[in-house]
């Protein structure tokens, strides 16, 4: 069952903003002068197809590519500045784990290098906290499923509290009962003040867990609203018609 603890708490507020943000490769526009602000305590997803910009949206906020016009804003600090790096952390498709170390071991190395120090208990609280059973936590990540090394990586954002969390497919490939563990994860942090910008093709996965859902296509944000606006149903709706309407 999964464990949801408070112990391990992130008390800062925090802010993701994109301002006339744009990418453009060889004159094509990857992202288009697109506007949003995501607060800490709101998860806002990307939705849209290969090649709608979405990923490019957070490579952006990363620093793994620089903007050709506009700004990535990350609590109110341009994303190229160095100093924000410490207060942001991100987790792909695939995390990065080392299959040769335990969950523990893998959780105290990436702490350290954010320079958080945690004794052994700790480590093991904060893994127990984001649902990883106890008998996996010195297991070798190698024989991890896809769903606990996304686990370890949400216990490695807790561990270096970081202030704002950017996902990209965080839940492709997971079964439905990983998935729906996974969001209750990402809900619980938005809870703490994390401001949470994730991408993903899955409608109901972007209803279930998005405070704010984004529509994009060929680099534009076409839709921007709350998640409470609208049914599973009218998003389906919203999301087929601007497909087809922008192609």
């Amino acid at each position: 069952m999964l464990h949801l603890s408070n112990s391990i708490n992130i008390r800062f507020i925090s802010m993701l903003q994109a301002l006339k943000l744009s990418k453009s490769y060889d004159n094509q526009k990857a992202v288009n002068a697109i506007n949003f602000k995501v607060n800490g305590g709101e998860i806002f997803c990307l939705l849209g197809p290969n090649g709608a910009g979405k990923t490019t949206t957070i490579n952006l906020f990363l620093d793994f590519v620089k903007p050709s016009s506009g700004h990535a804003l990350i609590d109110n600090i341009n994303a190229v500045d160095q100093v924000v790096k410490q207060h942001l952390s991100y987790i792909p498709e695939n995390v990065n784990l080392y299959g040769n170390l335990t969950g523990i071991e893998n959780l105290q190395f990436f702490s350290e290098l954010a320079d958080k120090k945690l004794t052994k208990a700790t480590t093991q609280e904060i893994l127990l906290s984001v649902g990883l059973q106890k008998k996996a936590i010195n297991q070798r990540v190698s024989e991890y499923s896809k769903g606990m090394r996304q686990k370890v990586g949400i216990a490695i954002v807790k561990a270096k509290q970081a202030k704002n969390l950017f996902l990209d497919e965080p839940t492709s490939g997971l079964d439905p009962k990983s998935s729906n563990e996974f969001t209750l994860l990402l809900q619980l942090l938005a809870s703490q003040n994390v401001a949470i910008l994730m991408t993903t093709h899955d409608l109901f996965r972007a209803k279930e867990t998005a405070t704010h859902i984004g529509i994009m296509k060929e680099g534009n944000l076409i839709h921007s609203f709350k998640s409470a606006e609208c049914s599973l149903k009218e998003l389906e709706y919203l999301y087929l018609s601007t497909m087809e309407i922008h192609s």
